[in-house]
């Protein structure tokens, strides 16, 4: 098991609480035990807002739940889940010593609404921070296994960024990313949670990634279909917007380094739906261009020759962008409040942020190892140039 200084030092860096941290570092293995265990590997496929994080952008929001759809029904049953992941947590424990005791499993198997079972499980675990103690933290599941899957599964890299990743990876079986993306726009249409309306908007705001419209609207047709929902338009969340803005704060504060404002995403929102109705796509901004020779650094997991201070100030400056805020840098004794664009790695090697500095007024050059702050603020940017400082698309095996 890895450090607790290891856990303090990677919540520094994402500028979150460490027992986030720990509770992410938990879910991966906990995923390795599922992947790799002889029943379920192949037959529980891996979805929802944590699949989002863990397979296919890393600088997404942390998630707390496990999701899965199952291919058997039979799985779901007090007895077996019982015995599977008793399986499981002893393969855990003793591949890397976390504790996942069976007193704290606790599996409660229910019909849902469309008379099929379901099973929300919670497995409480100790690990390198959270104290000892009969009040032990716990990941939750969501298990069913009457959902339409549309598309055929992939096999998806699990994101596990800690020093004791497994040789060979975690390698679990998911929903295809545009699956994922459509079961979003479908969670949001049927229960209208802050989150859904942050994950849908922070997926279509990567052109990168985007799925044709085309393929998104038959896909969501389906599956909406299969739940007797309507078709979701623009008009029907209206009447939710004052639940939404109540909440926006309580439900994804913990969950990011920095709460983006509400109306920011609100405001996108019509403009999705004007994409998935007809494929209007909105404005794609030009790159911006640097120096001759540059090559911008778009890797999933930046390893660069820099300090973990140093590390901290990227990771805030790529979550600012990714949600369209501007960041206050503090540079060779100034403040200078920027809009970032992209990190380039110049043709004498250095690395460079390169930005739009709003109290100048003009373009900016940063030489990250000079970088001696930098803060999120609420000040939000509509994007003169393409924001380079996310993925390039979703990760697959």
């Amino acid at each position: 098991m890895i450090s607790k200084r290891e856990i303090i030092d990677a919540a520094t860096i994402k500028g979150l609480n460490p027992h986030i941290i720990e509770k992410d570092y938990v879910l991966g293995w906990l995923l390795w035990g599922i992947c790799n265990h002889e029943i379920l590997g192949r037959t529980w496929l891996f979805k929802g807002g944590t699949c989002l994080k863990k397979c296919f952008f890393e600088t997404y929001r942390f998630s707390e739940d496990l999701d899965f759809t199952l291919v058997d029904p039979s799985h779901i049953d007090d007895g077996f889940l019982k015995t599977v992941f008793g399986e499981i947590c002893e393969r855990v424990y003793e591949q890397v010593g976390i504790e996942l005791p069976l007193h704290s499993h606790k599996f409660d198997v229910y019909q849902n609404p469309r008379g099929g079972k379901s099973c929300q499980a919670r497995i409480g675990y100790q690990g390198p921070v959270s104290p000892r103690g009969r009040s032990m933290p716990r990941v939750k599941l969501d298990l069913t296994a009457d959902e339409l899957v549309v598309l055929s599964p992939i096999q998806s890299q699990v994101y596990h960024p800690y020093s004791d990743a497994p040789s060979g990876g975690i390698a679990i079986w998911s929903y295809a990313y545009e699956e994922a993306f459509g079961e979003k726009i479908r969670a949001l249409a049927e229960r209208g949670r802050p989150r859904d309306l942050y994950d849908v908007i922070s997926l279509f705001r990567n052109p990168e990634a985007r799925p044709p419209a085309a393929v998104l609207d038959d896909l969501l047709r389906q599956k909406c279909e299969f739940k007797n929902l309507d078709f979701p338009v623009f008009a029907q969340f209206e009447i939710n917007r004052p639940f939404l803005e109540s909440r926006w704060a309580q439900m994804l504060s913990h969950q990011l380094p920095a709460l983006p404002p509400f109306v920011t995403f609100w405001d996108e929102l019509p403009i999705f739906f004007e994409w998935l109705h007809d494929g209007t796509l909105p404005r794609i901004p030009v790159a911006y261009i640097g120096d001759e020779g540059e090559e911008a650094i778009r890797e999933r997991v930046l390893r660069l020759p820099i300090s973990t201070v140093t590390q901290s100030y990227i990771e805030i400056i790529r979550f600012a962008a990714s949600n369209l805020l501007c960041v206050d840098l503090d540079y060779e004794g100034n403040t200078d409040r920027v809009e970032p664009y992209s990190l380039r790695r110049t043709s004498k090697g250095n690395v460079i942020l390169r930005a739009y500095n709003v109290n100048k007024n003009g373009h900016s050059s940063y030489l990250i190892s000079s970088i001696k702050g930098a803060r999120v603020t609420g000040q939000v940017f509509k994007p003169r140039f393409a924001i380079e400082l996310t993925p390039t698309g979703p990760a697959v095996v």
